[in-house]
């Protein structure tokens, strides 16, 4: 059986049960807290971690897949500490979260750089996947990049590459923060699949943010996984467009190449507390306290929710798995349309 890393250690594949495949726990970066959050209260914020991630469980989740990358905060000592007082799978991921530059401890060191040396970065990732992040022996469950509408800039196409050339060796699933306006999902599976990523194990996160189903039917037919992943950030796309949209990809057959999600943080350093009343009803509760309702209300199989919430992130979490795209898409194995949701 696959054995998948989380942070209070490996569990089974069929262990992970419901899946949010793009959460955060802490997004706080730490040079940041330690000048400027002066009321920065370490025990009552992972307190309050725990508080949401046990209404989380109790929700109906039994995994979340932390994003959290070098580059939007991730201590994961902290993660650590919440992960042991809560009946939920964490799993952290390895990866640098940048829109341009990468980080100044690596603007200069690399392949043709001043220090002209093989990437830092493989090395960086292999060792998180493989032996642990930190001092701790704690695992990398999977990859993180990100490609925006900066587009691809050498900063982010380094990350990319290295990214893909760490998951082709490991065999471990990759996610990718995109810009769906731009397109840019298309330009990360060229860049992946030219390092040797099987696109069947790569997620497009934020596809969900576009209602262009001919650009999402596009992706998803290369193989990888639509993003369909931050309900409730009505600022962005309102949450009538993005469930009328997940409801036309899975009238199409798409049910089994969608992760649901909501993109949302128990601790964040980015908003304060008077933003955050300005963006609605976005937080960890939007999938099962209104997507799954208003599927099921909509008619949609409890086959299609489970296979958005439990078999595509398994797939994309298992090392190694791969997905037989003939056999996946409904429309290439004589389903009927009333049977593809």
């Amino acid at each position: 059986m696959d054995r998948i890393n989380t942070v209070a250690g490996a569990v089974g594949a069929d262990q992970l049960g419901r899946v949010l495949a793009h959460e955060h726990v802490f997004a706080v970066q730490e040079d940041f807290r330690l000048n400027y959050l002066r009321d920065w209260d370490e025990t009552a914020e992972i307190d309050r971690a725990v508080e949401t991630l046990t209404r989380v469980k109790q929700s109906g989740i039994d995994t979340i897949m932390d994003v959290s990358v070098l580059g939007i905060g991730r201590d994961i000592e902290r993660v650590a500490k919440v992960a042991e007082r809560v009946d939920l799978n964490i799993v952290a991921a390895t990866g640098v979260f940048t829109f341009n530059d990468l980080p100044f401890q690596l603007h200069y060191t690399g392949p043709g750089l001043g220090f002209d040396v093989d990437d830092p970065l493989d090395e960086m990732f292999t060792r998180d996947i493989t032996e642990g992040i930190g001092t701790t022996s704690i695992k990398a469950g999977f990859l993180v990049c990100v490609l925006e509408s900066e587009g691809l800039t050498p900063g982010v196409e380094r990350v990319m590459r290295s990214v893909g050339r760490v998951a082709a060796a490991t065999g471990i699933g990759v996610v990718v923060h995109t810009n769906p306006h731009t397109q840019s999902g298309l330009v990360a599976q060229r860049v992946l699949a030219e390092e040797g990523v099987d696109l069947t194990r790569v997620m497009l996160a934020h596809s969900g943010d576009s209602t262009d189903v001919d650009y999402l039917m596009r992706i998803a037919d290369a193989g990888s996984i639509i993003g369909m992943d931050r309900f409730g950030l009505d600022l962005l796309l309102p949450y009538g467009d993005r469930l009328a949209t997940l409801l036309t990809m899975l009238e199409h057959g798409y049910a089994d190449r969608m992760v649901l999600s909501q993109d949302a943080f128990c601790v964040s350093d980015w908003f304060d507390s008077t933003a955050m009343t300005h963006v609605g009803d976005w937080d960890f509760f939007q999938v099962t306290g209104r997507v799954i309702p208003d599927l099921r209300a909509s008619g949609v199989a409890e086959t299609a929710i489970e296979s958005m919430l439990v078999d595509v992130p398994a797939r994309l979490l298992s090392p190694g798995v791969h997905a037989d795209l003939v056999d996946l898409h409904p429309e290439k194995t004589g389903l009927s349309p009333e049977n593809r949701a």
